[in-house]
Parts: C-alpha cells; sequence; structure tokens
C-alpha cells in the first residue's frame, strides 16, 4: 500500500517561501492525483490544492491561487509544494494525500474519504 511522507515545514517569516515535499514509497505514487491540505487550529482541515497525475493539470484554492504552485516528479515519486509570500494565517499542519483517481475531479478532490494514502504531516509556522 502507497505510503506517503512529508516534509519541508518549519518556521520562517511573513512574506518568506518555503517548498514542503511529498514522497512516495513506491511507483504507484504515479497514478494517483495529489492533494494538499491543510490543518488551520480551530478549523477543519482543507483542500488548498491538486495535481493530477502527471502535473499537467492543477487547481488551487481562492486562499492560495497565486502564491503556491504545486509540481511533482513521478520517476522520484515526488510531489512538492511551493508557497510564496508567507502570511500569518498560512501557519498550518500541511498534508498530502494521494486521490483515488488519476486526473482532478472537483467533486471528489475535498472528499477525505475519497483519498488512499496520507501523509503524516508538517507543520509550518509563519510569524509576523
Amino acid at each position: 500500500q502507497l505510503r506517503l511522507v512529508e516534509s519541508g515545514g518549519t518556521l520562517v517569516q511573513d512574506g518568506d517561501s518555503l517548498r514542503l515535499s511529498c514522497l512516495g514509497s513506491d511507483r504507484t505514487f504515479s497514478n494517483h492525483a495529489i492533494g494538499w491540505f491543510r490543518l488551520i487550529p480551530g478549523k477543519e482541515r482543507e483542500l488548498i490544492c491538486a495535481i493530477n497525475w502527471n502535473g499537467d493539470v492543477t487547481h488551487y484554492e481562492e486562499s492560495v491561487k497565486g502564491r503556491f504552485t504545486a509540481s511533482r516528479e513521478n520517476p522520484e515519486n515526488t510531489a512538492s509544494l511551493q508557497m510564496d509570500a508567507l502570511k500569518p494565517e498560512d501557519t498550518a499542519i500541511y498534508f498530502c494525500a494521494a486521490h483515488e483517481l488519476r486526473e482532478i475531479n472537483l467533486m471528489t478532490m475535498k472528499d477525505e474519504t475519497a483519498y488512499d494514502a496520507w501523509g503524516q504531516g508538517t507543520q509550518v509556522t509563519v510569524s509576523s
């Protein structure tokens, strides 16, 4: 069964950039669209962006559009989330998850039960 591990979270300053990585355990990684979620204290976990199986299609929620960029390198079983112009309100635990489908489906990308694997999360803290 596919396993995911996120890395890259740390403490940064307002306006800084940070890159998160999501490493898959095997080549089935390329069979899945990847969703990036975050959990902000006091709120429910939310989808912030998604990338399809080969990286050709991406989707961003308004809260991160224009600041965050998702990418992936399937030969390395890796997905990345480049986060620019970080704000204190971006402080959260960030998760990557492998969707059951290869392509992005906006009807199911926000449904956490449609994901086959989740990483453990990585903490990003943005100080003002």
